[in-house]
């Protein structure tokens, strides 16, 4: 195995996992439809390898309906659903699913082809395995996550969803960055950080938490309640906000509570993105960190906006997926900036002016 790898190399990866976060994105989002949907319980069992065909004839049609019958979703929520019905249901899990093999398998054979041809490092190979293991984690954590639903309450734990979620956005987060370090030229890797990077890093961490809370609001399904903005029923905050006892118990089971700390987070974000941004503008940082500020300031914006039209409208299936989709590219916009932040701006070139060459002499 090479002790480095060569830019070319590099770039290859860099656009392989790039390409991938594509995919997990699309995944993401996809994932956002089958909730809203509840179509995530259509599926009963968890076949890696036999469930990438889905049923084609009517009698495993009628099969796999009847496993379904059988569910606490079916008999408490479903009763009398048709045949044509539970197909739509079925397909956008089935959809879910098929990507994250899709991913899988886009993931491991140019892995392993990469190791074979000996075109990776030793310290991005290892990166790399650790990424792939946490993706078969995260197919664990989906059917545990599943599973919570197939008991006597027809609905998944809201921790599960939380952790499947938060899972799959590390998953992106690590794929983007080591691609971010492939693409920046060896020269550049070597630079000193600069002060904004620990702020950067923050910020990045901020949005993470942003997206957790959101898990949580779609976990209890808090996004149908105080359905008004900028308050919330009339109130900042909401009366009911410590109406559980103990009172640790409102952070993770209280609508009110979820939602208050979710809308927190977004009104914090509006304050402290826009003055990252500016500091970017004062600062000496490089065009890159320049340009991902901007992106973040952008992305967020439409974030924020769809996250008030989704709220109003109470949660529409079109809007909440891509509430959810913007998460991550708000997420994504914050790791680049975090990662260009960690180098300076290149040195300004001499000044070869006759003026200043008269001055030298």
């Amino acid at each position: 195995m090479q002790a480095r790898m060569d830019d070319r190399t590099g770039r290859q990866v860099a656009i392989w996992l790039i390409s991938l976060c594509v995919l997990l994105f699309v995944m993401i989002v996809v994932g956002g439809v089958t909730r809203l949907t509840r179509s995530g319980l259509s599926i009963v069992e968890w076949q890696p390898i036999a469930g990438t065909l889905p049923p084609m004839s009517q009698a495993q049609w009628l099969d796999v309906f009847e496993k379904y019958k059988l569910t606490p979703e079916y008999k408490q929520v479903n009763r009398g659903m048709s045949l044509q019905e539970f197909k739509g249901i079925f397909w956008w899990e089935y959809i879910h699913r098929l990507l994250g093999r899709l991913i899988g398998l886009g993931f491991l054979l140019p892995y392993l082809g990469f190791l074979l041809r000996k075109r990776l490092d030793r310290r991005n190979a290892w990166r790399l395995g650790c990424v792939f293991l946490l993706g078969a984690a995260q197919g664990a954590m989906g059917w545990y996550m599943v599973m919570s639903g197939l008991v006597d309450n027809p609905r998944v734990s809201q921790f599960r969803l939380t952790a499947h979620l938060g899972l799959a956005v590390i998953i992106f987060a690590a794929m983007l960055w080591i691609a971010l370090d492939l693409l920046r030229p060896s020269e550049e890797r070597a630079a000193t950080r600069v002060r904004l990077s620990a702020p950067g890093m923050a910020l990045a961490a901020l949005v993470y938490l942003m997206i957790l809370t959101g898990g949580l609001v779609a976990g209890i399904r808090a996004g149908y309640a105080y359905n008004t903005f900028p308050l919330m029923n009339g109130h900042f905050v909401p009366p009911e906000i410590l109406m559980l006892d103990p009172w640790y118990l409102n952070v993770f089971y209280n609508m009110a509570t979820v939602q208050f700390d979710h809308r927190l987070i977004a009104w914090v974000l509006m304050i402290v993105v826009p003055i990252m941004w500016l500091a970017t503008r004062r600062a000496a940082v490089s065009p890159t960190a320049r340009r991902a500020a901007n992106w973040l300031l952008a992305a967020t914006a439409l974030q924020l906006s769809l996250g008030i039209a989704t709220l109003i409208l109470r949660v529409p299936v079109v809007l909440g997926a891509a509430h959810q989709g913007g998460a991550v590219l708000v997420f994504a916009a914050s790791l680049w900036l975090a990662h260009a932040l960690r180098h300076p701006a290149p040195a300004a070139a001499p000044d070869v002016t006759p003026r200043a060459a008269a001055a030298m002499r």
